[in-house]
């Protein structure tokens, strides 16, 4: 992943809830280069923070990998 790609999975998880940013900026500090997480950042802050929070499972099993990660870290 170059230079720009990574700066913009990092915009992208600049969230409006301070709960989501701070779980992702903590899981992208980690895993600065995991471009699985992009796909999921699409979905609305309240249906994202959800599924990370573990308090939904409605989400496509493609990101299960990812959605396991982010509830780890």
């Amino acid at each position: 992943m170059d230079r720009v790609a990574r700066d913009r999975l990092k915009w992208k998880c600049r969230r409006g809830l301070l709960e989501l940013d701070l779980v992702l900026e903590r899981y992208l500090g980690d895993n600065p280069e995991d471009a699985e997480l992009s796909a999921l950042l699409d979905l609305p802050d309240n249906d994202l923070w959800d599924i990370v929070s573990g308090r939904s499972e409605r989400y496509d099993a493609r990101f299960a990998g990812i959605v396991a990660r982010l509830r780890a870290s």
